[in-house]
């Protein structure tokens, strides 16, 4: 236990932060009012302190990179790495994603593979309205892009595979003629040849 110099509190040791010098090893004040009296230094002059962390971060590169290689080894950093990205590109909770696993049970919402341990399924989503439609594993989520997301196509190449049953000619050349109107004409290969 310690007395904190600035807020006078009786604290354990563990919220001080360490410092060589000190008789017990740790600092005077609080981590709190460390933290406290750093933030009203930034709001004082921000420039300064950007300059002196930078400052710090360029004369310490080293183990600064040391310390971020380690914390990204750590699952909690895994973890919350994950949730930020989530929640920044499509507005979901890690809880949401893992309810959307559990009701694909557990697997691809497509072929129904579960994930490889410690690999997330892809967040399926319309690339025009941001609307997410489901979890996809790398394989499925990839050929839904090279089918350019349209659906005439997926059908055509699952009829084509079915073996060229009766219409599935029309299906294709229908199919084949939206895709055109989809994307911009070029240089025909004979053209270019």
């Amino acid at each position: 236990m310690k007395i904190c110099s600035k807020c006078g509190l009786t604290k354990p040791l563990d919220m001080f932060y360490k410092m060589k010098g000190m008789r017990d090893g740790h600092r005077n004040e609080c981590k709190a009012c460390n933290l406290a009296a750093k933030h009203e230094r930034y709001l004082q002059d921000p420039e300064r302190e950007i300059a002196r962390v930078k400052k710090w971060q360029q004369e310490n590169a080293e183990k600064l990179n040391a310390y971020r290689r380690e914390m990204r080894l750590r699952p909690e950093t895994k973890r919350r790495e994950r949730a930020g990205h989530l929640k920044r590109k499509f507005g979901l909770s890690l809880e949401q994603y893992d309810e959307m696993l559990a009701a694909q049970h557990g697997g691809c919402a497509i072929c129904g593979d579960a994930p490889e341990a410690n690999v997330s399924l892809h967040i399926d989503h319309d690339h025009d309205t941001g609307a997410v439609r489901g979890l996809l594993c790398f394989s499925c989520n990839g050929g839904l892009g090279q089918f350019k997301e349209q659906p005439d196509l997926i059908r055509a190449a699952a009829a084509y595979l079915d073996g060229h049953e009766p219409g599935v000619a029309e299906e294709i050349e229908l199919a084949r003629a939206r895709a055109r109107l989809l994307i911009p004409a070029g240089p025909s290969f004979a053209a270019r040849h």
